[in-house]
Order: C-alpha cells, then structure tokens, then sequence
C-alpha cells in the first residue's frame, strides 16, 4: 500500500531499527518507545487487522511472538515482564492500519507503561455469560 507508513518502513523507504527480518515478517523499534526495547512485530504482506489474516499468514506471523519475545527478555536483565500487544480497529486504539504486534518491555510497576482492565463481573450473571460463549461457539460451526 503506497500510503502506508508500516509498508514504506519495509521497502526501505522510511527508516527503521530493525531487529529481525526473515522473508514474511520485520521486526523494529517502535519509534515512540513505550519503554526502552519497545519492539514492533509487522507481517511483510499489507494486511489491515487480525482479521484479515489467513491460516498461512497467521503461522508465518504469530509463530515468531515467542522467538521476538525471548530475543527482547534476554537483550536486557533488567527486564522482568514483557506486555504484547495486539489492537484491532480505532476503537481497539489502533492507529496504524497494517497490522503489528507490540513487545514492551517491563522494568518495574513505575516504568512509564500501564494497561488497566475493569472488573464488569457484576454487570454479567451466568445465564448473559452462557449466552455470550453460545454466540462465540456459534461461530466455530
């Protein structure tokens, strides 16, 4: 896509700090740096979301989290954790529209990242679970 900031990073075109590149996927340094090693995992093939993907590219992608995820641990002792990351959609807050996986790194409780999630337990008696889970099982068929 020739607008796309994620495809210009993987033609060469814009800059970047690559850390990993085989023939489907590059690896590089977000240049926003949540934290330091803030890492972006891209598929080479234009593809918006999650949703867009397909088996083959699912395994060519999702199949190097781990290997990106170890590199990133074992790059820096003090490292203890590590979120990963995936929006999907604006209203998931993604803001680039070719797909990429975020690896940031965690030093500490007070290392300039957070994610929060609420407790909507009280919202959500069995019967509305039930029926939320059929919905989703549904979709298997």
């Amino acid at each position: 896509m020739d607008d796309c900031i994620f495809c210009k990073i993987i033609k060469g075109e814009i800059p970047s700090i690559t850390v990993y590149e085989d023939d489907d996927v590059k690896a590089f340094l977000d240049i926003s740096q949540a934290t330091k090693g803030h890492t972006l995992l891209v598929p080479k093939k234009h593809v918006q979301d999650i949703f867009a993907y397909d088996d083959a590219l699912a395994q060519k992608v999702l199949t190097k989290i781990p290997m990106v995820a170890q590199a990133i641990k074992d790059s820096d002792p003090k490292i203890l954790g590590l979120n990963i990351v995936n929006n999907n959609g604006e209203v998931a807050y993604q803001s680039v529209f070719h797909s990429h996986i975020h690896f940031i790194p965690r030093y500490g409780k007070d290392d300039g990242f957070s994610m929060a999630f609420s407790d909507n337990s009280a919202k959500y008696d069995q019967d509305a679970l039930n029926q939320t889970a059929a919905a989703i099982k549904a979709q298997f068929n």
